[in-house]
């Protein structure tokens, strides 16, 4: 990213901004003063162990889970006062029956369906906002094939699509990555950079390893202990910031461009 570039993104207001954001499930304290901002068309990356509290996180920001204490803001108003289509959500998995004869872009229009934007479409204007989603995300060879039949990475293709079609400016993903070949991997993490850079979409997206953002990512968000460390990577991932957040040492080894985090004796 180049210096002219964030210093602009360093002069935007935030898009999305939790304050103070605590959570509690079954009595237990999940997340505790969580506080960060994104800005329009800034990849973060939220980081951190499995059940560390990114997907809570998630649906605390899609209003699916209420907080014990903060407040998420959009524009810096309260999330409550913006419609759905701010967001855009790609969830962990898709499970479909590889037998249902349900299609891409069948997958696709669900987007439009039961939204704003698909009351009063006609068939034509409908297949034209099916086609472009599709297309935004490299996905029109197989547009037509069953769904159930695709490879993970041409799913989660579908399912980014299928977020894109209401014209969020927002995408929140839920570990997009899981059990994705590298090429797959690759490939995903190189479409979701250029869609944030391109088309100025800010992306939100879980993930337990870093490593595969490091090319794209603007800013860490990374979770562990039911607390947040935010900024650069290189400002949040050290031996030292990393031991503060979770209690105890943690290591923190750069090998051959690879960030690995280990726990310290």
């Amino acid at each position: 990213m180049s210096q002219e570039t964030a210093q602009h993104k360093t002069e935007q207001a935030d898009l999305l901004k939790l304050e103070g954001i605590g959570v509690r499930l079954g009595g237990r304290l999940v997340l505790s003063d969580v506080t960060f901002g994104i800005r329009k068309g800034e990849f973060t990356g939220l980081i951190g162990p499995n059940g560390a509290g990114k997907t809570t996180l998630l649906r605390v920001i899609l209003g699916l889970q209420e907080p014990s204490g903060g407040q998420v803001l959009i524009d810096g108003e309260p999330r409550q006062a913006h419609h759905n289509s701010s967001i855009g959500y790609v969830p962990q998995k898709l499970v479909i029956d590889p037998d249902m004869p349900l299609r891409a872009r069948d997958v696709v229009s669900l987007g439009l369906d039961g939204h704003r934007l698909g009351f009063g479409f006609p068939s034509s204007r409908r297949r034209e906002l099916i086609d472009m989603a599709l297309r935004d995300v490299g996905a029109e060879k197989f547009a037509d094939a069953r769904v159930g039949e695709l490879s993970g990475g041409e799913q989660q293709r579908v399912l980014i699509a299928h977020a894109l079609i209401s014209r969020p400016r927002m995408l929140l993903l839920d570990e997009p990555l899981a059990n994705l070949d590298l090429k797959s991997e690759q490939e995903i993490v190189a479409l979701l950079g250029k869609l944030a850079r391109d088309n100025e979409i800010s992306v939100l997206l879980s993930a337990h390893d870093m490593n595969p953002l490091l090319s794209v990512m603007d800013r860490i968000v990374y979770v562990a202990n039911g607390h947040v460390a935010t900024g650069s990577t290189d400002e949040v991932v050290t031996s030292e910031g990393l031991t503060r957040l979770y209690g105890h040492h943690v290591d923190v080894v750069r090998v051959h461009n690879r960030v690995l985090v280990v726990a310290g004796e």
